[in-house]
């Protein structure tokens, strides 16, 4: 089974993929790997983060590795780089 998820890059994973936001169909149970997966396919470019990525469902932040995540029609994914400042 699928769902819709609407998928929101911030800082540098917005520069990489070059869209701020867009709705992503994905498997409505998937690993939290399977769905950076997914979201790398689209954009490529996303790849040279991926070792410092953190996924946020829901606002909450998940690991990407073996996790299983159960997503809902309109659930938020977020794509956060790593931020720096001072």
């Amino acid at each position: 089974m699928t769902c819709e998820v609407a998928v929101l890059y911030f800082a540098k994973s917005c520069e990489l993929a070059g869209v701020r936001s867009e709705n992503v169909i994905v498997p409505q149970v998937i690993t939290s790997k399977g769905l950076w997966e997914k979201i790398a396919a689209l954009h490529p470019r996303l790849c040279a983060i991926k070792d410092h990525v953190v996924l946020a469902v829901r606002q909450e932040y998940v690991t990407i590795g073996d996790d299983v995540i159960t997503l809902l029609n309109g659930d938020e994914v977020a794509v956060i780089p790593p931020i720096s400042g001072g």
